[in-house]
């Protein structure tokens, strides 16, 4: 199947780009690809089209000029961001990768200072209410004092 240019496949393939750096995609990065395929609509199969069209044996359908008019601000970026986050902070391992394709997401979105903190605040609230809120928060800092938001 063919991959149509749109903002979701962008976002997709820069957030890919940011996980296949080391040649492999763990398990947890596909949960945050997951999500936003999901949060796109993008087809079941977008993986494997995805990674032709990233080692340049596909054609990109991403023009160069469409890209900037697709890292501008949309509603529910902010929803979409804060899930792939938490998506990222459940498990006890948090990659390089994974902190990369967050960053990504961060950039591509168009996440604001102000809304950052309000998802950080968010995600704070959410694991104050969970069983391991604790070691949640930790990794939370961990990458908020890693990957500050400028």
């Amino acid at each position: 199947m063919a991959l149509v240019e749109s903002r979701g496949l962008h976002l997709y393939l820069r957030t890919l780009e940011a996980a296949v750096e080391d040649e492999i995609v763990t398990d947890d990065e596909m949960s945050i690809l997951s999500v936003i395929a999901g949060a796109f609509a993008l087809p079941a199969d977008v993986m494997s089209d995805a990674w032709v069209a990233l080692r340049n044996s596909g054609e990109n359908p991403i023009r160069a000029e469409s890209a900037l008019e697709y890292e501008s601000r949309q509603m529910g970026d902010a929803t979409t961001y804060q899930t792939a986050l938490v998506a990222a902070l459940i498990d006890e391992v948090i990659t390089e990768d994974e902190w990369a394709m967050l960053d990504v997401m961060r950039r591509v979105m168009n996440i604001q200072p102000d809304e950052h903190a309000l998802i950080e605040e968010a995600v704070r609230t959410m694991a104050a209410n969970s069983e391991n809120g604790d070691s949640f928060v930790n990794r939370l800092d961990r990458y908020v004092t890693l990957h500050p938001y400028h």
